[in-house]
């Protein structure tokens, strides 16, 4: 009886186990089809369509690039800074070459510059801007000019060619018509000179200019009154502005110096040259303008760029140049090969000659065939000794003579 209880027990167990078993094995099944199938709809859901136009546009905002250039607009003739409270008037100078003055222009000089220093009644910038000298618009003037005389010239030489084919002209007609096609000529070769000669001076990047500006600034917080709209602020900003800047233009008169205020393209100009200091001289603001560019910074090369093509120009200068050392060490070689074969160009033969010998002693005799290699090395040691002798000789000349 006992017997048949525990195994009804153990069967018991064994059935609650394999249940239990069941059931952890449903449970993982399920999870791993409840994951799978979510997978599938996350690979069935569409993508969102990644606009590179607009990440780069969100990754290079206007404001970033406003914040660096440090300024907001240019409007009348005036740069705008910190959104509207700083207004800035700029006046450009003509240098004058003190040096070359005599003493009363020197002290009339000195003199108008005290009275623009105490004349003064707000703070001023001055700022120099070194440039490179363009001539593209000379050299473009010329041509067109040149291309005018070159048609003349051709017309001339015609009614020249026709007045003599009709062989119905006075002497002094001809002569005259002869004068002026060589006037032609020689005006037309001189400026074919002049271009040249430029062409060649354009070349040269040392051609600088120095240019000199004083900056007249205005704050907004200066005005009084608060009851002003913005396009009277505005106005009445200007004319303050304009009154200082032909304030500084009229003391600086008096120092003999050419003074002028700059216009809104002339600043768009001074402000694109100073942040393209490099691009400035070959892409000038005025093809960024009629290229349709409205933004600085539109020239300016990657710095990575500039350093990868500098890394590419080491490299193949220094290849070059190894390649260069590599073969002169080869001719070295060479040539001290050839030199030392040339020193012991007697003694190879005499050691050839007497192998020669040697070889064919058992068709010449024994006896020959020692005389001979006797002879051979006698002939040997009587040209080391001339040798020696030569040398011994002009070191005895090289002695008297020092």
């Amino acid at each position: 009886m006992s017997s048949s209880s525990d195994m009804t027990e153990m069967l018991t167990m064994a059935i609650v186990i394999i249940m239990t078993i069941i059931a952890a094995l449903v449970y993982v099944y399920w999870l791993m089809a409840r994951k799978e199938k979510k997978k599938n709809e996350e690979e069935i859901k569409p993508k969102p369509v990644v606009d590179r136009k607009q990440a780069k546009k969100d990754e290079y905002t206007r404001l970033s690039v406003f914040n660096f250039m440090e300024f907001d607009k240019i409007e009348d003739n005036m740069i705008i800074e910190d959104n509207g409270k700083k207004f800035l008037m700029v006046v450009e100078c003509e240098g004058i070459n003190y040096d070359l003055m005599s003493s009363i222009e020197k002290t009339a000089v000195e003199a108008g510059f005290v009275q623009f220093l105490n004349t003064l009644r707000h703070p001023i910038q001055i700022y120099t801007q070194t440039r490179t000298i363009k001539i593209e618009s000379s050299i473009e003037n010329y041509r067109s000019k040149l291309r005018d005389i070159k048609m003349q010239l051709d017309a001339k030489q015609r009614e020249y060619q026709k007045l003599r084919e009709s062989n119905r002209y006075t002497k002094s007609q001809l002569q005259d018509a002869r004068l002026e096609v060589i006037r032609m000529q020689n005006m037309y070769d001189y400026g074919q000179d002049v271009v040249n000669n430029i062409e060649q001076m354009s070349q040269n990047k040392n051609v600088l200019r120095k240019h000199y500006y004083i900056i007249v600034p205005y704050y907004a917080s200066e005005i009084e009154g608060d009851s002003l709209s913005e396009e009277e602020k505005q106005s009445m900003i200007f004319s303050e502005l304009y009154t200082r800047a032909q304030s500084v233009i009229r003391t600086l008169f008096a120092c003999s110096m050419k003074c002028r205020i700059l216009d809104s393209e002339e600043l768009a100009d001074l402000l694109y040259v100073a942040y393209n200091r490099e691009d400035s001289e070959i892409y000038g603001i005025d093809k960024a303008l009629m290229a349709g560019y409205d933004e600085f910074y539109s020239t300016a090369e990657d710095v990575l760029d500039k350093k990868m093509r500098a890394l590419d120009e080491e490299i193949e200068r220094k290849a070059e140049e190894l390649a260069r050392n590599t073969i002169d060490d080869i001719k070295s070689e060479k040539e001290l090969k050839i030199m030392k074969k040339e020193q012991t160009f007697e003694e190879i033969v005499a050691e050839m000659a007497k192998v020669f010998v040697k070889q064919n002693k058992n068709y010449i005799g024994e006896k020959v065939a020692n005389e001979a290699i006797e002879k051979i090395d006698n002939k040997k040691t009587k040209e080391k000794e001339e040798v020696k002798n030569v040398q011994k000789a002009k070191k005895t000349r090289a002695t008297k003579n020092a």
